[in-house]
């Protein structure tokens, strides 16, 4: 028997080996083979990442976090996908690898570390990407020092209140803040190839929400006091639409607006970070979704 507590939820059942077979399951719903609904290249992460050819994108099903307002909802609460090896993951990653991926991107899949570990026994030739909510345990992260060369954290929330609300997670700033500077300890400063992709650090990411700019400018304030320029970059992100349970919560049943994304914008200018990236308000759109419909697995 072995009890899980990969992460903060701290469920401390018995996960199966298989999703389909008799036993307990915790928050994310799988068992211990990692499930994966989408494997493709991706060319919609920030530049340094996606670059020319795709980032080599494996969204895994499942989520320990799940949000009302999950962008992937089909894969965080639906859990559709396909229950695969260890041995057919780490194919996978060689298949992306011969189409030209400048990485491996693994998306959410923080319930999936003793699978991620054990795939990641032998270095690959390019970096990997560990495409994560934030909401982590340092002790899971620690598994994946040496193995993981490049972190894409979100910081969602500063607000407790915020936290509890959409995510049923109030402490989440306070544990994703900490598994961050994990990351940041593992990897150090980040550092660009000549043809500008990332060979390693950290980026943070942050996605503002409807009536949320208090908590925006919060979240910018802790990055701006812990990291120097020069050691992570910072992401801020304009694609949230509703979606998931959002329609439950008329408060974020809507895009964000012009003056809401202008405001925390200029205060992101005006703060001390100079490194990263800001996104259009086009990237607020469905299409830039995936569709997971089991390609690449």
């Amino acid at each position: 028997m072995t009890l899980c507590n990969l992460c903060p939820r701290n469920c401390n059942v018995d996960r199966s080996e298989k999703a389909d077979s008799s036993g307990k399951y915790g928050v994310c719903h799988s068992g211990w083979l990692p499930k994966i609904a989408r494997a493709g290249l991706h060319y919609w992460e920030e530049p340094c990442i996606s670059g020319t050819k795709g980032s080599g994108t494996v969204f895994f099903t499942g989520c320990n976090l799940h949000c009302v307002f999950c962008q992937n909802y089909d894969i965080s609460f639906k859990e559709q996908g396909k229950e695969v090896s260890v041995e057919h993951l780490r194919e996978i990653y060689h298949n992306l690898i011969a189409q030209g991926a400048h990485n491996i991107n693994l998306v959410t899949a923080a319930h999936y570390v003793e699978a991620i570990t054990q795939s990641l026994q032998e270095p690959l030739s390019v970096p990997v990407v560990y495409n994560s909510s934030g909401f982590e345990k340092v002790e899971t992260l620690k598994k994946l020092a040496g193995k993981v060369q490049i972190y894409l954290p979100d910081l969602k929330y500063h607000d407790a209140k915020l936290a509890e609300k959409y995510s049923h997670a109030p402490e989440y700033f306070s544990l994703a803040t900490a598994a961050i500077r994990e990351m940041y300890r593992q990897v150090g400063p980040y550092k660009l190839r000549e043809n500008g992709l990332m060979e390693k650090g950290v980026i943070i990411r942050h996605l503002i929400m409807p009536g949320c700019t208090k908590d925006s400018k919060a979240v910018i304030d802790w990055v701006a006091k812990t990291f120097r320029p020069g050691q992570v970059m910072f992401s801020l992100m304009h694609q949230y639409v509703p979606c998931g349970r959002a329609a439950d919560y008329p408060e974020i049943n809507r895009k964000v607006t012009k003056e809401e994304y202008g405001e925390v914008e200029d205060y992101l200018f005006n703060s001390t970070i100079e490194d990263g990236f800001v996104q259009e308000e086009d990237a607020a759109d469905k299409e830039f979704i995936p569709s997971f419909d089991g390609t690449g697995v």
